[in-house]
């Protein structure tokens, strides 16, 4: 398989957590990325997250992964960081930083280790998906593996 070699894979298995892949073909006219991987791999979009990089009005960048189909409430990802503001990073900082294509950054084996924050709806869930480090590859394993293999912070970091 393709997939074998990215660095989201490989951290996923240095961790020894256990995960499975998904591929399906990504979609580049899409609007909403993580709603077309759902769709494409027939998962409901409840269990699919997607992974936002964030730059704090510290200028520090953190890592946030929500569901597909919530928006980020950008307020409660500065009170869950320690900062006053937080607002979507510039998506070529986020590239630079993770080591990661826009629509393939995983919150696995980035190039920088960012500080992680899982949105709370996760811990429902016995299994949920993230990028794994390529468009049209994700990775399924339990909430809790992610969270300690990343050291994240479990929060509601999602509006509404």
């Amino acid at each position: 398989m393709a997939a074998k070699g990215t660095p989201a894979v490989n951290a996923a298995k240095a961790a020894g957590v256990r995960f499975r892949l998904l591929e399906y073909d990504y979609d580049p006219s899409a609007d909403a990325i993580g709603l077309a991987a759902a769709e494409a791999l027939g998962l409901d979009p409840a269990v699919v997250y997607k992974t936002l990089i964030a730059q704090l009005d510290t200028k520090a960048l953190v890592c946030a992964v929500i569901p597909v189909a919530a928006r980020l409430d950008v307020k409660a990802l500065a009170a869950a960081a320690g900062a006053k503001k937080a607002d979507l990073a510039d998506p070529t900082l986020a590239e630079r930083t993770t080591g990661y294509t826009v629509g393939g950054i995983s919150p696995l084996g980035q190039r920088k280790r960012l500080a992680t924050f899982i949105d709370a709806a996760a811990d429902a869930l016995p299994e949920m998906v993230v990028n794994g480090g390529r468009r049209g590859l994700q990775i399924a394993l339990a909430p809790g593996d992610l969270a300690r293999v990343l050291g994240a912070k479990v929060v509601r970091i999602t509006a509404g």
